[in-house]
């Protein structure tokens, strides 16, 4: 498990490309039969994949939870962005997960085990867990069943699906948000106008990208911005202070995973692209 501490705005001024991308950048999540998984101490969010090929995958705590199993005292939202279908089992209890299904397990459920349906055709599952206190029933959702805002346009090239799974109208949780929104071809900007939400900090995981395209992300507060360039299959941790906004050189899909004091979906303050600097 790698270990990410919280930033203050005033440190970032400071860093440069290499440090920036030390910090905020989650370069390798998918690899064949393991399991990488970062740690964030911005509202304890762990962001982790999983490939498995020919194996099983425990999710295990390992030493760094300090707890005697992984969902002892958290919950977790997993993704299915590979082609093959993903097997999720709980406790015994089977989920299969087609490309984009989105299943929650909640604290308390001591055994989880991660596998692909084909091994010629393997899974990839992104997942995002959360520190949790109570006890919800774990539940699997399609993309088609999630709660779909259709934002932008072809003239400001942000036309895209914004599709709310986890959250206070759909998947319910302690505390943990999750959704995936899908660019339209010819789209590439993504949450622009761009927003803060100082209650809750944010991730992002961008897929769907050709191996030589890539995605500019923004990042920083407001008068004070910075850049990553992010390949497919990369994730950005964004700390509460942070505008968190992109643009490629192509359409992309991107998840993304909130945890934090407040769980309105709508709490955040608008910054119109006339005060970025």
């Amino acid at each position: 498990m790698d270990i990410r501490h919280s930033t203050h705005p005033d440190d970032m001024k400071r860093y440069d490309t290499e440090q920036l991308r030390k910090h905020y950048l989650i370069e390798k999540l998918f690899e064949a039969d393991r399991l990488h998984m970062t740690y964030s101490h911005e509202d304890r969010l762990i962001i982790g994949g999983a490939q498995p090929v020919n194996e099983t995958i425990a999710l295990d705590a390992g030493d760094q939870l300090k707890t005697e199993y992984f969902l002892e005292r958290r919950e977790i939202g997993f993704v299915n962005i590979g082609h093959g279908d993903a097997v999720v089992t709980a406790d015994g209890e089977r989920y299969e997960l087609g490309r984009l299904d989105t299943l929650y397990v909640g604290k308390g459920v001591r055994d989880v085990k991660l596998s692909s349906k084909d091994a010629a055709n393997p899974a990839k599952l992104y997942f995002c867990s959360a520190p949790a206190h109570a006890v919800i029933p774990a539940r699997k959702v399609s993309i088609q069943e999630a709660n779909t805002l259709y934002l932008g346009s072809q003239e400001t090239s942000n036309e895209r699906e914004l599709n709310q799974i986890i959250h206070g109208g759909g998947i319910q949780s302690c505390q943990l948000m999750m959704g995936i929104t899908v660019l339209k071809p010819g789209s590439v900007w993504n949450t622009m106008p761009s927003h803060v939400h100082d209650r809750r900090m944010e991730a992002y995981l961008y897929f769907d990208l050709a191996e030589d395209a890539r995605v500019f992300h923004m990042m920083g507060q407001p008068q004070e911005t910075r850049h990553l360039v992010v390949a497919n299959e990369q994730a950005i941790i964004s700390p509460a202070w942070s505008i968190h906004s992109g643009v490629g050189t192509s359409n992309y899909t991107f998840i993304w995973a909130m945890a934090g004091e407040n769980y309105t979906f709508t709490d955040m303050d608008v910054v119109p692209p006339s005060e970025l600097k």
